[in-house]
């Protein structure tokens, strides 16, 4: 499996990021939540104020698949997309310095979480009605909440997965703040998490392009 090339240089930050990135050493920063909680806005930001790259995994999954998410909805079902979701996650963990957006439901696989807890993981937890209001306003089609009731689909999606994205090291409560101020706050929290973490290994860079997907060399 292989995805588009070329890298992405990532500009300095304010000097609290800097030296936090240094406190970082490499690891990879998993962004977890439901779709429309914020984190390809909010990873973004993120990840230029850290100097690390951003990685939207679904966009890495489409170069991987080479068809879109609903197109694999579709002729995969749930089950062959969470697969190929897996297989992805696990390339990506072999790199280090990203910022991730991952799908919402990755935290539904049990393995995952032994990838995502490679890295520090944030789960950014806004409320249903934001949630809504950010998925009516996004044209992007959405497999999971194709039915005639997607607010109660939504709500029933929640709570299944609130539990599961309570394991992440970081709670992140959404209340429509720009993403720059999200970032922020995710930085400001970091220090008390990386104090209880060990010393992470050194691994390859991973190489990302303009659109956030992996580089093509995943071996």
């Amino acid at each position: 499996m292989t995805a588009p090339h070329p890298s992405t240089g990532a500009s300095p930050g304010a000097d609290p990021a800097l030296d936090l990135r240094r406190h970082l050493q490499g690891v990879n920063l998993y962004l977890i939540g439901m779709m429309g909680s914020g984190k390809s806005t909010v990873g973004r930001p993120l990840a230029e104020a850290l100097g690390y790259r951003f990685l939207d995994a679904d966009t890495s999954l489409e170069q991987v698949a080479g068809k879109p998410i609903p197109e694999l909805f579709a002729s995969e079902g749930e089950a062959g997309f969470r697969t190929l979701e897996a297989a992805v996650l696990n390339q990506i963990a072999a790199w280090h310095s990203l910022v991730v957006a991952t799908g919402g439901g990755v935290v539904t696989r049990p393995e995952n979480w032994g990838q995502l807890h490679q890295g520090v993981v944030i789960w950014l937890d806004a409320p249903d009605a934001l949630l809504l209001e950010r998925l009516g306003a996004d044209p992007t089609p959405r497999p999971l909440l194709a039915c005639p009731n997607p607010a109660a689909r939504l709500a029933e999606l929640l709570q299944e997965r609130r539990p599961l994205y309570a394991q992440a090291d970081l709670h992140i409560l959404q209340d429509g703040r720009p993403p720059e101020d999200v970032a922020l706050q995710v930085i400001e929290a970091l220090p008390a998490i990386l104090r209880q973490r060990p010393a992470a290994p050194t691994q390859p860079v991973a190489l990302v392009d303009s659109d956030g997907a992996i580089a093509s060399s995943f071996n």
